[in-house]
């Protein structure tokens, strides 16, 4: 099961650095959102992020930025809704419904499902999907490995969304809401509770 870490929005003293220590605790995958962010913070940022880690990162804003710096993808989202023109690379994109996953699955590398449980990143931003919505969907190929879940993503939840048959999550306040001495700390203890293989379904209460 894969593991993918969201930028936090708004730009900190040590993000340089806190971002590199997730690399090297073996992220392989950052997605870097700053919805308002600049081009040129944003490039600013990415300067002074070592070469060897920018075939880790998919930008959610300026796509020109993924050519100018080889950075893995680019991210479809409300704010920018549209491939550019000529673009072939890594595509990911946002989704809020079931019906949007349908839709746009096939065209992307992988898709985010959300929300899926309380986020800790957006007060009041809660699950619109029932457990046995998410069963289903499983049970129907609608959730399977290149369906990411997002929105409330911590360690207990990942034998759930394991099972659910998501081929992975997606994190952010659950990395960015800790001091940054123990973050890579943290992301190496989530990735010992994530496995390659699908666990058995679980029997979740509805």
């Amino acid at each position: 099961m894969k593991l993918i870490v969201i930028t936090a929005p708004q730009f900190f003293e040590g993000e340089v650095a806190a971002i590199v220590s997730l690399f090297r605790a073996g992220l392989e995958t950052m997605h870097l959102r700053k919805p308002k962010a600049s081009i040129e913070e944003t490039e600013n940022l990415l300067r002074q992020l070592p070469a060897e880690y920018m075939q880790r990162i998919v930008t959610h804003d300026h796509f020109q930025l993924a050519s100018a710096f080889g950075l893995k993808g680019i991210h479809l989202n409300g704010r920018n809704p549209h491939v550019p023109a000529g673009y072939t690379g890594h595509i990911s994109c946002s989704c809020h419904s079931l019906h949007e996953v349908v839709k746009r699955k096939s065209a992307c590398d992988y898709v985010f499902l959300s929300p899926i449980y309380d986020s800790i990143s957006k007060e009041g931003y809660s699950p619109v999907y029932s457990c046995k919505e998410l069963q289903e969907a499983c049970r129907a190929g609608i959730i399977d490995s290149k369906v990411m879940a997002l929105g409330g993503i911590s360690r207990e939840h990942l034998p759930e969304i394991a099972a659910l048959g998501f081929g992975g999550a997606a994190l952010l306040g659950d990395i960015w809401n800790r001091a940054a001495s123990s973050i890579p700390f943290h992301f190496r203890e989530l990735l010992s509770h994530t496995c390659n293989a699908c666990p058995p379904p679980l029997i979740i209460n509805s």
